[in-house]
């Protein structure tokens, strides 16, 4: 360092004093080499602690009257760089000085120890004693701190690697050009789409959180790398697997970049539209069965969540009747339950890196969201919820259903979309045979929701009837008037035309009870005003006797 840098360092060193990182002695003459030692290992395990690249110890300043005074420790240059190789030869394990800086400042020389920080992971002995400090004080290692330091290595994120040899030939064209659409995306409201295309490389991949100072990380590699570049990341398998089970079996590997790969994975899976026949109705309601962005959430989940030390990869089953999710690593915040109202985000990722770069390509979301919208999303679709199985030590799987479990279950979600999501959750369970709380039987039970005795409960097949007719298409969603209205252009939609009978019908039972049969007849009529004043709905009958479809730009 430059004279000026030293003189600006101590400075700034002093003016913040003595504490667990600096240490200043006068040694006017000499000074013990194992005491030295001792200060050399405190300083580099406090550092460590704190998060610190380096500690310092500083001759020739007095730690009474804080002032310069100067030193005479090995005047020679030669034998105060081999006070380098007496601490390599004392420490355990063996490490030595950064650097030796000496400053000839005007008020006398002062020499500057510049110690680096403890290994993660990794206590510093000097000749077989943890040393530490406690504010000014030199004292041992304790216990705790000596744990903390030690149990470093299994909090140490993986994907914030820097992959030794990689770069950005090492990068999928395809890859990038979709990681800057689906930056962009995310941040639509303050960057532009073409600002994004227009930065440099490197700009960008460091401003989405997926390189370090522009080297490559296992991140990068991950989710942007060429597949024949996978190889770098040896032995830890970047695999994602499709493995088809059941009357017919087939499987197929995928490979980075994981940001194209999910939605191949996700193409390969049989996704066929399914019925669900209301109760005492003849058109049935038609849902895909499965929802791609509830695949595609648990599987980038999957993936943010996966232990990579495990050399294991993730693994999604495709049975006749649902999805199974694998991978390695214990659910690492919490359990599912914590998610699933949507109460709390999570703290802590076991993979800090590579979430973060997930959610800035708008891959995930960092408030666990992500399990309550599936679960949402499943409701929304009258389809069982989600089950968790975290019985494997080591391991996650979950299974997303694809088919109704209980006929009744679904009919009742048909009818009821307004239920409030803790109670769609107690009534999966019903439909599973699973126990639900005393005060969940109470309240499914008063409204009509669940019948038997403890613990055979299962749906009410007893649900709201549905009319005989053509207006039962649609089942209730709401009271406003936006619902009456979808109901209406469903039916249009399905049916072509209604007269003003076959809408009364359709709507009749579906107005508020409050309301006498005059109001339920003047608000069809506001509503078919509305609506044809909103170029929504056109009379193709006469005045008198008006017949209603959709306007032709519907």
């Amino acid at each position: 360092m430059e004279q000026a840098a030293l003189a600006q360092l101590l400075t700034e060193l002093i003016a913040t004093w003595e504490n667990e990182v600096v240490e200043f002695k006068q040694a006017s003459n000499d000074y013990k080499t194992d005491t030295i030692g001792e200060y050399f290992s405190a300083l580099s395990n406090e550092a460590n602690l704190r998060g610190a690249e380096r500690a310092w110890l500083v001759f020739g300043v007095s730690d009474k009257t804080r002032a310069v005074v100067g030193t005479n420790y090995r005047l020679e240059r030669e034998r105060l760089d081999g006070l380098k190789g007496q601490m390599a030869q004392g420490a355990e394990p063996s490490i030595a000085f950064r650097d030796i800086h000496v400053l000839n400042d005007p008020a006398g020389r002062v020499v500057l120890f510049e110690i680096p920080a403890a290994p993660r992971g990794i206590p510093i002995a000097w000749k077989g004693h943890y040393y530490a400090r406690a504010g000014e004080s030199l004292v041992s290692l304790g216990l705790d701190k000596l744990d903390e330091i030690r149990q470093q290595t299994l909090a140490q994120d993986w994907t914030a690697q820097v992959v030794a040899g990689a770069t950005l030939a090492d990068l999928d064209a395809e890859a990038l050009r979709k990681a800057r659409e689906s930056f962009a995306q995310k941040y639509a409201n303050r960057i532009s789409l073409d600002e994004v295309m227009g930065w440099p490389l490197t700009t960008f991949l460091d401003r989405a959180r997926v390189t370090q100072d522009g080297q490559i990380t296992r991140t990068a590699l991950l989710l942007l790398g060429k597949a024949e570049s996978a190889y770098r990341l040896s032995p830890h398998p970047a695999q994602l697997t499709w493995s088809l089970e059941g009357p017919e079996r087939a499987y197929e590997h995928f490979g980075p970049p994981f940001l194209l790969s999910t939605t191949r994975l996700y193409q390969r899976i049989r996704n066929i539209q399914l019925r669900i026949l209301p109760q005492d109705e003849l058109v049935p309601v038609e849902v895909p069965k499965y929802d791609q962005r509830i695949v595609l959430e648990a599987l980038h989940n999957c993936i943010v969540h996966q232990d990579y030390s495990r050399n294991g990869r993730v693994v999604v089953i495709e049975r006749p009747d649902k999805l199974i999710f694998e991978n390695e690593g214990g659910f690492f915040e919490g359990i599912p339950d914590d998610y699933i109202q949507n109460t709390r985000p999570p703290r802590r990722y076991r993979n800090p890196f590579l979430a973060q770069a997930m959610a800035k390509l708008n891959m995930i979301d960092t408030m666990g969201y992500g399990i309550h919208d599936m679960y949402s999303g499943q409701a929304r679709r009258y389809f069982p919820m989600p089950d968790y199985d975290l019985g494997e030590v080591g391991a996650v799987k979950m299974t997303i259903y694809g088919g109704v479990v209980d006929l009744a279950y679904s009919r009742l979600l048909i009818q009821k979309t307004d239920l409030p999501l803790i109670d769609v959750l107690a009534l999966d369970r019903v439909q599973k045979k699973l126990a639900i709380p005393d005060e969940a039987v109470t309240r499914l039970k008063r409204a009509g929701l669940i019948e038997g005795r403890k613990p055979n409960y299962y749906v009410s097949a007893t649900v709201a009837a549905a009319t005989a007719s053509k207006a039962a298409y649609i089942r209730t969603r709401g009271q406003d008037d936006e619902f009456y209205a979808k109901l209406l252009t469903d039916y249009l939609e399905k049916f072509g035309q209604a007269d003003r009978t076959e809408i009364t019908k359709l709507l009749q039972d579906k107005l508020s009870d409050a309301l006498t049969d005059q109001q339920k007849y003047n608000k069809v009529s506001n509503l078919l005003g509305k609506l044809r004043r909103r170029g929504t709905i056109e009379n193709v009958g006469s005045d008198a006797s008006p017949r209603w479809q959709l306007a032709a730009k519907n």
